[in-house]
């Protein structure tokens, strides 16, 4: 497996974002990230004009956040070649992502806040809806705005990092619930606007900027096979559809880079001489195990089954022996702190 990192849920000056494409790329080649993906709301105007490419070892992949006319059920469609009406409901846009060879991932699904009068939630409300690819588990920007209090909104803007704990417990909880079922593949999202505020009258100030929100939630993809890394069109969309087939098989997980860098993070089960990974689903024996592997630092592991842990281990690499079948997945804490976030390895009778 080969693994890339990369930020997901992007806005620039094609819609509400304060950045050009050219100056974002700058700062994802900066902070060494392989890939991002930008999500103007409601446009794909970025790739009309030919922005989709490899910039170094940076490549840009342009989808768009859409939503119906209430403004809810906000959406990452990628893949795709045209966006559709925000005057449809959720289940016909979804329906239609799919329909045009796209993937498509819940945007920040339980937002609840009510602290920024101009900036309220935008939460899922379309559960019914059983054909989408995922769900964005962790939003930085949501999370941020919904831990935002009087008291420490000082602390919040100088240190935006800091603020962010862990996934939202209704997603996971929803999450969990869903695997259990069918794959439903976990991404971790930015949210990033680098909006700017104009502060006493006479200055202006950029409130999270791209650099560095680039260094906070990213999610790690395992590919098949390395990106050709070519300027050729066509090899570009060979690296694209590897990427976005590998987000939609589950072979991916989420890490707040703040802690540490998760790269190396491995999660899998083995059965035999077999291994499977994250996405994947097997028939339960008593032979499986599961394993998990740490980038050189001790953390403290936990395996969760349906919903519930089951598990724990604080050691740089674990081993669980399954007893019963599940949708499985691990968290890892560093210091108390939430770092990573698997996706569900599927272990069915």
């Amino acid at each position: 497996m080969v693994e890339y990192v990369g930020s997901i849920h992007i806005h620039s000056t094609y819609s509400d974002g304060s950045g050009t494409v050219d100056e974002i790329i700058g700062f994802a080649k900066e902070v060494g990230l392989d890939y991002i993906i930008l999500t103007d709301h409601n446009t794909l105007r970025a790739k009309d004009e030919g922005k989709e490419g490899w910039y170094g070892k940076t490549a840009l992949i342009v989808g768009a956040e859409i939503n119906d006319k209430k403004n809810k059920n906000h959406y990452l469609a990628l893949g795709i070649d045209k966006t559709f009406s925000s005057r449809i409901p959720a289940k016909e846009y979804v329906k239609k992502v799919n329909e045009a060879g796209g993937i498509g991932f819940i945007a920040h699904p339980h937002e609840e806040r009510s602290s920024m009068k101009n900036h309220p939630p935008y939460p899922w409300t379309e559960w019914k809806i059983e054909d989408f690819t995922g769900i964005e588990i962790w939003n930085h920007m949501s999370e941020w705005m919904e831990r935002l209090t009087e008291q420490n909104k000082y602390s919040s803007f100088v240190h935006p990092l800091k603020t962010i704990i862990a996934p939202s417990k209704k997603t996971l909880k929803i999450w969990d619930e869903l695997n259990q079922k069918r794959r439903v593949v976990g991404i971790g999202g930015i949210d990033a606007h680098a909006h700017k505020l104009n502060l006493l009258g006479f200055f202006e100030v950029e409130v999270f900027p791209y650099k560095i929100l680039f260094k906070s939630i990213r999610t790690h993809i395992l590919c098949d096979h390395k990106f050709k890394r070519s300027r050729k069109k066509n090899e570009f969309v060979d690296d694209k559809n590897m990427l976005l087939e590998t987000l939609k098989a589950g072979k991916c997980f989420v890490s707040n880079y703040y802690h540490a860098d998760a790269k190396g993070f491995r999660f899998f089960a083995q059965d035999s001489n077999t291994i499977y990974h994250m996405g994947e689903t097997l028939k339960f024996s008593r032979s499986i195990r599961l394993r998990v592997l740490l980038p050189n630092i001790s953390g403290l592991i936990r395996l969760i089954r349906n919903g519930r842990k089951v598990d724990e281990v604080e050691n740089i690499d674990a081993e669980f022996r399954i007893q019963i079948p599940g949708a499985y997945r691990v968290e890892v804490y560093l210091d108390g702190n939430a770092w990573i976030y698997s996706n569900h390895i599927r272990i069915e009778r």
